[in-house]
């Protein structure tokens, strides 16, 4: 499990480099074009959750991401020990949920520069732990998708032998 726990610190360390080097060197509103008007690095605060919700709630922030960290490592040292991919993803979790709480004590607000412009969507602004997060839950639906089908295909194998 430790390894896992060393995943989730680069994650955090990685993240917060990369949200220093935006915060120090470019202005609020400033973008560097990196593909064309595809991607862009921009200089973006966020005082809330996702897509800009819940905008200056930093109080419900703290709360959640303690509650939520603790659940996760708690998840990890029950269930995650004997499923590898289980503990990639919630170390992605936990690294990208960490990271964004750093942001929101020290901050108060959370860094973003990641601008994609997608099919003509202008998506919105991310960060690394952002997307930490996003891999790690949809790393979650996989494994959570494929552990019932297994658990299904069990129940179908054992009421099929029941039969005979």
């Amino acid at each position: 499990m430790f390894l896992y726990y060393i995943l989730a610190i680069v994650v955090i360390a990685i993240d917060q480099l990369s949200k220093w080097l935006i915060a120090s060197t470019m202005e609020i509103g400033q973008q560097i074009t990196i593909i064309g008007n595809f991607f862009a690095l921009t200089s973006h605060r966020n005082s809330g959750a996702a897509w800009g919700i819940l905008q200056g709630q930093m109080g419900f922030f703290y709360i959640i991401t303690i509650i939520v960290v603790a659940g996760l490592v708690y998840y990890m040292q029950k269930y995650a020990r004997d499923n590898q991919l289980l503990a990639i993803a919630l170390s992605l979790i936990l690294g990208g949920a960490i990271g964004n709480f750093i942001d929101r004590l020290f901050r108060k607000e959370v860094v973003d520069f990641f601008d994609f412009v997608i099919f003509g969507y202008d998506f919105p602004i991310f960060n690394i732990a952002d997307s930490a997060l996003s891999i790690g839950v949809i790393l979650v639906i996989i494994i959570t998708i494929i552990d019932e089908r297994k658990e299904k295909l069990k129940h179908d194998s054992t009421a099929q032998s029941n039969r005979n």
